[in-house]
């Protein structure tokens, strides 16, 4: 099998994360610069096998578009681009940036290192991906 990647993308930074590849376990890969996604993935890409992307689509509670909603529409119109026969996934990331404050809270880490935006980026890729996994496995 192949694996289901998943994007947490902002404005300056992406966070990914990365199933095994029997699509059981989620784990963080890396955080990059935002205009660094396409190059890292075609990459990845190359030394991989993917079978899916899924990406954070940002709304608000009652699901009108945030000011991120245009950003991740221009990166998922990148990736259609880039890799046209990859299948792309929008998925809820309502919370899931709170959810990764609160997993490295509860890892134990250190104020300084929960305040590195990067790893919540990765923790927030992964958190997605294993509830897509937990709904779709």
């Amino acid at each position: 099998m192949a694996r289901i990647l998943s994007i947490d993308y902002g404005l300056k930074r992406t966070g990914i994360a990365v199933t095994d590849p029997l699509q059981i376990i989620a784990t963080g890969l890396t955080t990059l610069h935002s205009k660094e996604l396409i190059p890292f993935l075609k990459d990845y890409f190359a030394k991989e096998p993917v079978e899916r992307i899924i990406i954070g689509w940002p709304t608000n509670w009652d699901d009108s578009a945030t000011h991120a909603t245009p950003l991740v529409e221009k990166a998922i119109k990148d990736l259609q681009k880039n890799f046209p026969q990859m299948p792309i996934t929008k998925v809820d990331e309502r919370y899931t940036s709170k959810m990764a404050k609160d997993a490295m809270l509860e890892m134990g880490l250190k104020k300084m290192q929960r305040r590195n935006k990067a790893l919540v980026d990765e923790i927030a890729a992964t958190i997605m991906l294993q509830e897509y996994l937990r709904v779709n496995g």
